[in-house]
């Protein structure tokens, strides 16, 4: 199986903060994950973006 980069992005903002390596499977939903956002000076949900 390949492995892909994924970006996080911060589901108020909108910044790209993180990326996470993650398996290039049948996935039907993309990652969500409660993450600091700098930007935003809190814990926000960041979701996968392409």
């Amino acid at each position: 199986m390949a492995v892909k980069k994924a970006a996080l992005a911060c589901s108020e903002c909108g910044s790209r903060n993180y990326t996470k390596s993650i398996s290039e499977g049948h996935q039907t939903q993309r990652l969500e994950i409660k993450k600091f956002c700098k930007h935003c000076q809190k814990h926000t949900l960041h979701r996968e973006t392409k």
